[in-house]
């Protein structure tokens, strides 16, 4: 089974995938190493391969804003108290037996 002309138009326009070309395309992630492999099964830090990334000195006259304001209202859930937070059982019992009545 063979796509319609226009469907394979728009297919050639796609980013190439592994399974459409021969078997030496790597796509990768574009992270490039940090370091290298041992023999021995460890991973070794070369620190001049590490990006860095350099900070103006002055960031309260900094002419560019970030993409996210700094006006920014605070989040919903609010968890003070509660240990683990968003993620208690016991919180969520309680909000369903508040909503839909004890069963």
């Amino acid at each position: 089974m063979r796509p319609t002309q226009p469907l394979y138009r728009r297919l050639r326009r796609l980013a190439l995938t592994t399974k459409q070309v021969n078997g030496g395309f790597y796509k990768g992630t574009g992270s490039g190493s940090m370091g290298r492999h041992t023999k021995h099964g460890d991973y070794v830090i070369e620190w001049q391969k590490v990006r860095t990334y350099v900070v103006p000195a002055q960031l309260k006259d900094f002419k560019l804003t970030p993409f996210v304001t700094r006006n920014m209202e605070p989040l919903k859930g609010n968890f003070e108290g509660d240990r683990k937070g968003g993620l208690s059982g016991q919180r969520y019992l309680d909000r369903w037996k508040r909503e839909n009545g004890v069963d």
